[in-house]
């Protein structure tokens, strides 16, 4: 072999040796994994814990808080990092038996803030190890509601008996009155006015029962305005002029808001009650009606005893009175404006109060307009009795 060919030899066989070389050096250089794309099935718990709406807190064998979430700071599960007691104390519990323990939270006199719940309850259970952890959640919703149906039950149970009590004493003296007709005539009317109040008791309860979800509400259709107003004046004609109380209402407007008709009626018509029994006799009452931020405010107006402001919050609640004294007369059930409220919260609106003792008091039915609009040659400037007289 010549020189030339030994050289072509060599130069191949070292480009073999490179090439080989360049292979095993692949095969054999460590491996660097990429890093996948996303978060990592630990980075997703992480975010879980994180935005979990139960607080949740990690705790080692001595009691230290390990982990934590912002929501365990809210429910005041955790201070300064360090766990509440009764939690602390609960976790040595579960790690010397193994068990789930069950513990109250809510904070204590002293140290609850404002911002914090009122019933916190807590799971503590063992995590793995000498770890534990615990699952606090707020509760303060279902204990109010819990305590809402109490004093419910407790409202109603005193308001029926008082009804049903005067109707077993009047029966009974109708009977030991019985050879006296005029007494019997005065006692049978005192029965039929208790009757009639209890009756208005009953139905008034079903109605606050339906509106607050006890029962499907209809459909909202569009309701004029007007005719709401006009049915609720002749539901009030009798009891205003009773008492010699006029009610003077503004121009028609043409307003129409999505709504059921005999439920805004029922509403307007406990407005108009309540300012007629809370009135002097002779005292004027008015109704009127305006569009604002697309929203149609009915508003009645009376110049009665008016109410306090500390008291102002209260009138919408169930079974409060105002004066007592005079809703006993009047045979009011003290449910009135609580349906009013609910009413107008199925609607989508709200009722506002401005009240003046001494001066009077003004209620203001706000609702929702419906999309059309009436003819802006009807909508009224602002309230006024330059209206009709019932």
């Amino acid at each position: 072999m010549t020189t030339t060919g030994y050289l072509a030899v060599s130069i191949g066989l070292a480009l073999i040796g490179v090439i080989a070389a360049f292979f095993i050096g692949r095969l054999t250089a460590p491996r660097h994994p990429r890093k996948p794309e996303g978060l990592t099935v630990a980075e997703l718990i992480q975010q879980i814990i994180h935005d979990s709406h139960d607080g949740i807190v990690v705790l080692n064998h001595f009691g230290d808080v390990v982990l934590h979430n912002p929501r365990a700071e809210e429910l005041g599960i955790v201070r300064n990092n360090r766990v509440d007691d009764r939690a602390r104390k609960a976790a040595e519990g579960v790690r010397n038996s193994n068990e789930v323990v069950y513990v109250d939270l809510s904070p204590l006199d002293g140290y609850r803030t404002g911002r914090q719940p009122e019933a916190v309850h807590a799971e503590v259970r063992l995590l793995i190890e000498n770890f534990t952890v615990v699952d606090a959640t707020d509760e303060s919703e279902a204990v109010r509601l819990e305590k809402t149906r109490r004093d419910f039950v407790a409202n109603v149970s005193h308001e029926l008996k008082t009804p049903v009590g005067a109707l077993a004493l009047l029966a009974e003296a109708v009977l030991d009155a019985s050879d006296d007709q005029e007494e019997v005539r005065r006692f049978s009317a005192k029965i039929m006015q208790e009757a009639t109040r209890l009756g208005t008791l009953v139905t008034e309860l079903i109605a606050l029962s339906r509106l607050q979800g006890a029962e499907k509400l209809p459909e909202l259709s569009d309701t004029e305005i007007d005719v709401v107003i006009n049915e609720a004046l002749s539901r009030s004609k009798l009891a205003a002029e009773s008492v010699n109380i006029s009610i003077t209402t503004d121009e028609p407007s043409g307003f129409v808001v999505p709504g059921d008709r005999s439920l805004l009626v029922t509403a307007l018509t406990n407005l108009l009650d309540n300012a007629v029994a809370y009135s002097p006799p002779g005292s004027p009452v008015s109704v009127s009606r305006r569009l604002v931020d697309g929203h149609v405010e009915i508003a009645v107006t009376d110049r009665g005893i008016g109410i306090a402001e500390d008291q102002q919050t209260r009138v919408f609640e169930r079974f409060y009175r105002v004066d007592k004294a005079r809703s006993r007369a009047t045979g009011g059930t003290g449910l009135g404006l609580a349906i009013v409220k609910h009413v107008a919260a199925n609607h989508g609106g709200e009722v506002k109060l401005w009240s003046l003792p001494g001066t009077g008091s003004t209620f203001t039915l706000r609702l929702p307009a419906a999309a059309t609009e009436p003819n802006p040659t009807l909508v009224p400037t602002g309230a006024g009795d330059s209206g009709g007289e019932l």
